[in-house]
């Protein structure tokens, strides 16, 4: 995989889509945080809708994408909840298991809500596709591929106004990589 390609990209689009692209991460930030977390899943599938139409069609990110995805907000809200005991019960028990519980989400489940989004994908369709997209070779090309999202991310999270650059950076470049695993299939 070319990852300096998809970072190439994914810093282009950023930058000719940056008013549209810090819009809807602001809207997001603001709905989720209004919401207690509540819509964050449902509000980020049209998130990463939108990323996706803007690499796929060239389309310009709209505040309305955010809630064009309603129609997942049971089945990813009770993914959430239950992602959210099981890591807290982990952590509780012995900080270990919680750790490497949410690691093994972030790690086999990172492709679940763009095969939502993308291909209609029921909840659970969606995570047992993500987890063989995962598992086929090179595996090394997806480690990186979460550490990059992960870490791009995190970086901006230290500053609201960082994390208003960083995360449709991050976002892009996720939905880059996958859009090249599904072609390679």
């Amino acid at each position: 995989m070319d990852f300096k390609a998809h970072i190439l990209t994914a810093w282009s689009l950023t930058l000719d889509y940056i008013v549209p692209l810090i819009l809807i991460t602001l809207v997001l930030a603001i709905v989720s945080g209004l919401t207690l977390g509540i819509l964050a899943p449902v509000m980020l599938a049209g998130y990463m809708s939108s990323v996706l139409l803007m690499l796929k069609e060239g389309r310009e990110p709209k505040i309305p994408d955010l809630f064009s995805k309603m129609n997942l907000f049971l089945p990813l809200l009770v993914f959430g909840v239950v992602v959210l005991i099981l890591s807290i019960l982990g952590i509780m028990l012995l900080v270990l298991p919680g750790i490497l519980f949410i690691l093994a989400v972030s790690f086999f489940c990172v492709y679940t809500i763009p095969l939502m989004v993308d291909k209609n994908m029921g909840l659970v369709d969606a995570i047992k596709e993500s987890i063989v997209m995962v598992r086929k070779d090179p595996i090394l090309d997806h480690i990186i591929i979460v550490i990059l999202f992960l870490g791009i991310s995190w970086v901006g999270s230290f500053v609201v106004i960082g994390w208003l650059f960083t995360q449709p950076l991050a976002t892009i470049f996720l939905m880059s990589a996958y859009m090249e695993k599904v072609k390679a299939e």
